[in-house]
């Protein structure tokens, strides 16, 4: 990352369910320190529980194939609902979806209710 490119941050939250919501902004261009920081906090955030974690990907800009790499390792998170509402958020998470290992189930949702029950099985 060159110094004038400023760091994706995510907003990490818990609801009181347990479930981890991970909030990217809007045209969030996501390179492998901003994933670094994101898996940090999932796991500081945690400790040595697992929880499931809903990403909010909605108008996600890009993944970098070093973010990518970040994201399939493992982290505290049990499950991993990947959701988004446009043919771009599909795509960005198909193409996650198809070449990385995943350290945990992972799916992608355009509803947030399905999303949600989806989470719910533990």
């Amino acid at each position: 990352m060159g110094p004038d490119v400023e760091p994706t941050e995510a907003h990490l939250t818990q609801d009181a369910d347990g479930t981890l919501h991970l909030r990217w902004p809007r045209s969030a261009v996501i390179n492998a320190g901003d994933a670094e920081r994101a898996m940090r906090r999932v796991n500081e955030l945690c400790g040595e529980n697992r929880h499931p974690m809903l990403v909010h990907m909605a108008t996600t800009a890009s993944v970098s194939p070093g973010a990518r790499a970040v994201f399939s390792r493992r982290c505290q998170a049990s499950r991993i609902a990947l959701l988004g509402s446009s043919p771009v958020d599909r795509v960005i998470a198909n193409f996650f979806l198809g070449i990385n290992t995943l350290p945990c189930p992972t799916k992608f949702f355009t509803s947030e209710r399905e999303a949600i029950a989806w989470l719910a099985i533990r």
